[in-house]
């Protein structure tokens, strides 16, 4: 069973936009490059080199190349040498939004991550074992994600209250959609939210041993003969403002942000209800709030990691949250072309439904063969033009933590 305390319709709210958005993946960096490659329809794996995979049953993943290290920068170039892949890759795709939005200075940041700093705890384990100590605070240090962050926000001018949220693959969004509300509900005028991970051999190895991972290592969600995922890294962040302050400033507007649900599976740890009761309930929550009907829904960007109980949870939620309308729902998982971002998952794609509204294209879901009979709406199988009013993105992790984004292109109130 699934449970999710009730969630009235607030009067007292205020419009919230989105005025910047920056992304960094295996597709490539920045929110034109990454773009251009979904509208392609292009994959981004290749063999992971940054550790032994040799004993692992898959060898590739969605390994992104590094942002480059900035220059002319006062104690930046020591700073960078100190972060692990997926700060980085948070850095740069943090700045991107900043850069877009035209602001800095204070604001409360709302960063999702699952694996954290996870390859500087692994740096200091092989050192400690081979006995090297000296020097090795400083990674200690540095293994926290609120500490990489807070080193983050301090080499991008930006000052506030930080909450790292990590609930698995539900990260990402949850840390947008608390964004949402903080600014929603008048706490914050603006807020950067996003999230973030790396690959880490710890984790690729957990993924292998739970045999969670597509043997090919090419992911086919939906697909009738899918085998299992793969991992990518990168990172996605937003600057959520309220559409008052936005406008005080002159900023562009790149999209709205109109409901968000999160719910709690608590079927199994790493298995769905069956009938994706908890999904069917953070999609009809983000809709409720967001004043739309399931059927005013112009594409969902779908959690869809490829794994044969996964997709089949979510295709029975989207069929039960659709009713009737359920053929006419355009869905794809860009997981089929980057893999699974982990605790960034959720705020990549909700970077890449903006990409589709402000486009007007709906992203692929590639590799398919054979679309499993269990799927009733259109799964979009190549990029394809469309009229785009309304996103969906969905999130679902590890451990039942499940959430839901709902993005506009227009400005309606």
């Amino acid at each position: 069973m699934a449970y999710l305390p009730h969630q009235p319709r607030l009067s007292s709210t205020r419009p919230v936009v989105i005025t910047g958005a920056g992304i960094h993946t295996s597709m490539g960096a920045g929110f034109v490059e990454n773009a251009d490659g979904f509208r392609a329809g292009r994959t981004a794996f290749r063999e992971v080199d940054l550790f032994d995979v040799s004993r692992q049953r898959v060898g590739s993943a969605g390994q992104a190349a590094m942002p480059e290290q900035p220059t002319g920068r006062s104690g930046m170039g020591r700073e960078w040498e100190r972060w692990d892949r997926g700060t980085r890759m948070a850095w740069a795709a943090a700045r991107e939004a900043l850069s877009q939005a035209g602001i800095r200075g204070e604001m409360p940041v709302c960063v999702g991550t699952s694996a954290g700093a996870m390859p500087i705890g692994e740096d200091y384990y092989r050192a400690a074992l081979e006995g090297t100590r000296r020097g090795q605070w400083s990674r200690v240090e540095t293994y926290q994600p609120q500490r990489q962050m807070t080193r983050m926000m301090a080499s991008l001018g930006i000052g506030g209250p930080l909450r790292i949220i990590s609930n698995a693959c539900a990260s990402g969004a949850n840390a947008i959609g608390q964004a949402f509300h903080l600014v929603r509900e008048g706490r914050a005028e603006r807020v950067l939210a996003g999230g973030y991970d790396g690959l880490a051999q710890m984790v690729f190895a957990g993924f292998d041993s739970l045999q969670a991972l597509s043997p090919s290592g090419i992911p086919r969600p939906f697909d009738a003969q899918r085998d299992g995922l793969a991992i990518g890294e990168g990172a996605g962040f937003v600057v959520v403002e309220s559409l008052e302050s936005a406008r005080a400033r002159g900023a562009q507007v790149l999209g709205t942000l109109l409901g968000y649900g999160a719910a709690t599976d608590i079927h199994h740890l790493t298995q769905p209800h069956p009938d994706g009761d908890a999904a069917l309930i953070t999609m009809t929550a983000a809709t409720r709030m967001a004043g739309l009907e399931p059927e005013q829904i112009d594409y969902i960007n779908s959690h869809g990691t490829g794994t044969p109980l996964n997709d089949v949870a979510e295709a029975h939620a989207v069929a039960r949250w659709a009713g009737e309308s359920v053929s006419e729902v355009r869905l794809s998982s860009t997981k089929s072309s980057i893999g699974h971002l982990l605790g960034g998952a959720g705020a990549v794609e909700a970077v890449i439904c903006l990409m589709a509204l402000q486009g007007q294209w709906l992203p692929a879901n590639v590799n398919v063969r054979e679309v499993d009979p269990v799927v009733k709406f259109d799964l979009v199988r190549e990029p394809r033009e469309a009229e785009v009013r309304y996103a969906l993105t969905n999130s679902f992790g590890f451990g039942g933590a499940n959430a839901t984004l709902i993005l506009g292109r227009e400005v309606e109130r």
